[in-house]
């Protein structure tokens, strides 16, 4: 009789525990939308992100196994805690923040995402290749938030077609239709900008110089043109002019190149779309880092006398 009622007894705690983890783990917790999680997570860090977890919710968390670093997608203000610890535990919505800056190329974005994603550079380059329309600048400069499980084509897939839908909301919304061939020359021309320009402010004005040969059919005869692909770090040099046989080189080439140099910020396709109206066909660095725009080549030649007698 004793030993039956301590077997009651003790069913009863058992039970009484097991409804009130229950109870426990169906608490609601108020959560960030996004949350970084260390490989070394513990309930002190989650404590400090303002998320009310305790002994009970690390015993858990424990049991689940090792977590894996990175930021989770949560998404939701609130969630019970046993959803917030699956969360956290299975890696699922996990994301790393990649940023492509205005200017650089493809060929080192891909080195970038597979540094900084863990995969394949050949890979992703050649997904690239079979699944962005524009050989270059596919992919706009901005910051991305990449789940962490997707391969290289998903990558690529998930990258362009967000700079797709964007590329299309702007050109109904500045030209009325969206088509891609018309882009990619809007795209070009925004490119050489962002290579070109010093900064923002300047950009309409480059675009002007840019629209303002072109229409006189002078070649561009502008070096950023030349930092495409694998160049976008080099120092144009005599040589790359003379012996660069693309239409990139616009030193020896007509028009627009066929493709953009690199990718392109907001700020550039702007640019491209809506040039201030100005005469100025040249344009040339200053030694405060800005440029000095001038109508005629006469008024060109003497700023850059100017710079050169200055820098002796």
């Amino acid at each position: 009789m004793r030993i039956s009622k301590l077997l009651d007894i003790f069913e009863s705690v058992a039970l009484f525990l097991l409804v009130s983890l229950l109870f426990y783990i169906t608490i609601p917790v108020k959560t960030p939308k996004n949350l970084y999680i260390s490989s070394k997570a513990t309930i002190e860090k989650l404590q400090k992100s303002g998320i009310d977890l305790g002994f009970v919710d690390k015993l858990i968390l424990d049991a689940m196994g090792e977590v894996s670093e990175g930021w989770i997608y949560l998404g939701a203000q609130k969630m019970n805690r046993i959803e917030l610890i699956y969360e956290i535990a299975s890696g699922r919505n996990r994301y790393k923040k990649v940023t492509l800056i205005p200017g650089e190329t493809s060929y080192f974005f891909m080195k970038q995402l597979a540094r900084e994603l863990d995969r394949n550079e050949s890979a992703l380059l050649e997904a690239y290749r079979k699944i962005c329309f524009y050989k270059e600048g596919g992919i706009a400069a901005d910051s991305y938030n990449i789940p962490i499980r997707y391969d290289e084509s998903r990558i690529i897939s998930y990258l362009c077609s967000l700079s797709e839908r964007r590329y299309k909301k702007l050109a109904i919304e500045n030209l009325g239709s969206y088509n891609r061939r018309l882009w990619n020359k809007f795209l070009t021309i925004a490119s050489i900008i962002e290579k070109e320009a010093a900064d923002r402010r300047e950009m309409p004005l480059v675009s002007s110089v840019i629209y303002n040969r072109l229409k006189k059919r002078m070649r561009l005869q502008m070096d950023g043109t030349l930092n495409y692909g694998r160049y976008s770090h080099s120092r144009v040099t005599p040589e790359r002019i003379r012996n660069d046989k693309s239409t990139y080189n616009t030193y020896k080439h007509s028009g627009l190149p066929d493709y953009p140099v690199c990718s392109v910020s907001l700020s550039a396709i702007e640019a491209a779309l809506h040039p201030v109206k100005s005469d100025y066909l040249y344009f040339m660095k200053n030694r405060k880092g800005r440029h000095d725009f001038s109508k005629s080549y006469g008024r060109h030649l003497l700023n850059v006398h100017k710079k050169m007698q200055k820098e002796r």
